[in-house]
């Protein structure tokens, strides 16, 4: 049977608007939030290794999602922002395929590195005077590798099926970046397998990684609960909170746009949604840690005293 199947080149990425005056306003907003986002975790990463108090495994993992969160955003806000500035809007195959895969090894790595930043408060609370036994530093580096290896390998499996698929008629991604669910709408052959494998590993990685936190947290949960003093309850949640909003925030969007049913999807929603997870939860995650964190915001101001410090005498001279 005879296909008329053309070679890809490129896709053209439709964006969140088609409207030129909107698209201006579109951008300045996404350029402001990806330099506050980008200078926000960059601090946090400075404060940990200019900061000896900071030196704990906690904040190694911190700082190690910091810099994680910085490449979330950095893949694809920066061609977000060149389509919103410049009519061509056009991405190579090949690049789009990159941006894919680079996103899924973000996305699946910050799923497990959640969970591994939970089972260290876990192991803070609930067995605290084990707690540098178990979180020793080969322990941490090896659970940063596992996320890693976690987002590389389910990240390869998907961006392979995707674009091996055949692709024909029209080249336009009706979506603010490259992503599997909009991309899948262009191939020209049955995805019923795709579909099938983002359902599956969405269950093992999203799904998996978010009932390891849960499990975490009720034990955490009932270990605080047993404190006596007042003060030390308090400090225990203190030090979940901002871990557990910043999971409330990534794991809501990231289940709703890849576990809802294919028959519920609606374009705007999906980027709505979209934005949630890839540009306001990375804007999000530097004041959520260092706004409720005592630790972070004295280190920052140390080193903004330092560098204040710095300059004075560099002036003097």
């Amino acid at each position: 049977m005879d296909h008329n199947y053309t070679t890809m080149t490129e896709f053209i990425l439709i964006g969140l608007s088609e409207i030129a005056e909107l698209q201006v306003l579109i951008f300045m907003v996404f350029l402001i939030i990806y330099m506050i986002t980008v200078i926000g975790n960059l601090c946090i990463i400075l404060a940990y290794l200019f900061s000896r108090n900071l030196h704990t495994p906690m904040y190694f993992l911190l700082a190690n999602f910091s810099f994680l969160e910085t490449c979330y955003i950095s893949v694809n806000i920066p061609k977000m922002l060149s389509n919103l500035l410049f009519e061509n809007k056009t991405i190579s195959f090949y690049g789009c395929a990159i941006q894919v895969y680079s996103f899924g090894v973000c996305g699946g790595t910050e799923c497990y590195l959640l969970a591994a930043m939970a089972y260290d408060r876990y192991s803070a609370i609930c067995h605290p005077l084990l707690y540098s036994i178990i979180m020793k530093r080969m322990v941490c580096i090896r659970l940063l590798i596992g996320s890693y290896l976690v987002g590389s390998a389910n990240s390869l499996l998907h961006t392979v099926l995707t674009f091996t698929l055949p692709f024909c008629g029209s080249n336009k991604i009706n979506h603010i970046f490259c992503d599997i669910p909009p991309i899948l709408t262009l191939a020209c052959a049955d995805t019923r397998i795709n579909q099938i494998v983002i359902f599956v590993t969405s269950i093992c990685v999203v799904v998996g990684s978010f009932i390891l936190i849960v499990v975490s947290y009720i034990h955490i949960i009932l270990a605080i609960v047993r404190i006596d003093s007042t003060s030390g309850r308090k400090k225990a949640f203190s030090t979940c909170t901002s871990h557990f909003t910043v999971v409330t925030i990534f794991y809501g969007s990231v289940m709703f746009m890849y576990l809802k049913p294919e028959s519920s999807n609606t374009i705007v929603q999906d980027k709505l949604v979209a934005v949630m997870y890839t540009v306001i939860a990375p804007l999000l995650n530097p004041f959520i840690y260092s706004l409720r964190n005592r630790d972070v915001k004295m280190a920052l101001v140390k080193m903004y005293h330092k560098l204040m410090a710095s300059r004075k005498h560099l002036a003097e001279f």
